[in-house]
């Protein structure tokens, strides 16, 4: 294993916006006839990027991970109006904005009954253990000594590691109570090949490749005209939760390269003028227009990057 190349697919949380990585890889899979699980020996996904990593690692068609986004995203995030008190909750200040039920129906209509032992290749899926304060990756049963997470739902990962804070509710795992993986890992390319490159694999990083896809970067989250008013949460809001995500993806991203040498990591994203919100249902169609763009760009550097992928 040592002398081949090892094949990574890592995918960004960020709501929403997920619908740009899964219009990238439906378009991948169109185009170059891809079989997800057979090319990536490693696929990882954080918060919105693990329903479409897990389901990559099922073989359930990218497609109809994006007709989720646009059929089912308004429902997902919608506020709950009859609930009496949903007054008060003036942009989750006294709740999470959005009840986790609907998500969940959606996950378990997707994952059905599967386990992270039932996966056609590795997973990875981070999220964040706010009971201990510790990260927490659950991980598919590819190594015997995996048993934490071995009969673990699918489902129930995804929810743990979407489950942003301010947003949703957070998810409870066996003991553990869980919230988005975003908090530490919203691109998970590193934990992905700090794994590669561990005891169980020990591969160089020189024999690493590693496809790393976005879901949108912001320039603009706050406005510095506003720098002497009452920072509190009013002014703080659920953006913060959307920066700390932004900002976190970024570093990531400058530590891989630092890592691994241009050639061996190819990331697709896109820039946007202000930070588009996670719940943001109204800006899936641009979106998906974004990925059309940015794979047409990115067209021949894939299929020459993916040209002599082999699963270990």
């Amino acid at each position: 294993m040592k002398d081949k190349i090892f094949y990574i697919l890592s995918i960004d949380g960020g709501g929403i916006r997920g619908v740009f990585a899964a219009q990238i890889l439906k378009r991948i899979k169109e185009e170059l006839k891809i079989t997800f699980f057979e090319k990536f020996d490693i696929i990882a996904g954080t918060s919105t990027g693990s329903i479409i990593a897990a389901g990559l690692a099922i073989d359930y068609p990218i497609e109809e991970i994006v007709d989720l986004y646009q059929k089912k995203g308004k429902e997902i995030f919608f506020r709950n109006y009859s609930d009496k008190f949903n007054w008060m909750n003036w942009k989750g200040l006294f709740k999470s904005k959005y009840n986790n039920r609907y998500l969940k129906q959606e996950l378990l209509s997707v994952f059905q009954d599967k386990t992270l032992s039932n996966t056609k290749t590795r997973l990875i899926i981070p999220a964040s253990d706010i009971s201990n304060g510790n990260v927490f990756v659950l991980k598919s049963n590819y190594d015997p000594n995996f048993v934490r997470d071995k009969d673990i739902k699918i489902a129930d990962a995804v929810l743990a590691s979407c489950s942003a804070p301010t947003y949703f509710n957070p998810h409870v795992v066996k003991k553990y109570l869980l919230v988005d993986g975003g908090l530490w890992a919203n691109n998970p390319s590193l934990v992905a090949i700090t794994e590669a490159m561990g005891r169980r694999f020990k591969i160089p990083r020189e024999n690493i490749r590693i496809i790393s896809i976005g879901t949108g970067t912001g320039k603009k989250y706050y406005d510095p005209k506003d720098a002497n008013k009452q920072w509190g949460f009013k002014q703080w809001g659920t953006g913060l939760v959307d920066t700390i995500m932004n900002l976190q993806s970024v570093n990531v991203e400058n530590i891989v390269r630092f890592i691994l040498e241009d050639d061996k990591f190819l990331r697709i994203n896109f820039e946007a003028d202000s930070g588009i919100a996670l719940d943001n249902i109204d800006s899936i169609e641009n979106l998906i227009s974004r990925a059309d763009e940015k794979f047409t760009y990115y067209f021949e550097k894939i299929k020459k990057f993916l040209k002599e992928a082999t699963h270990v």
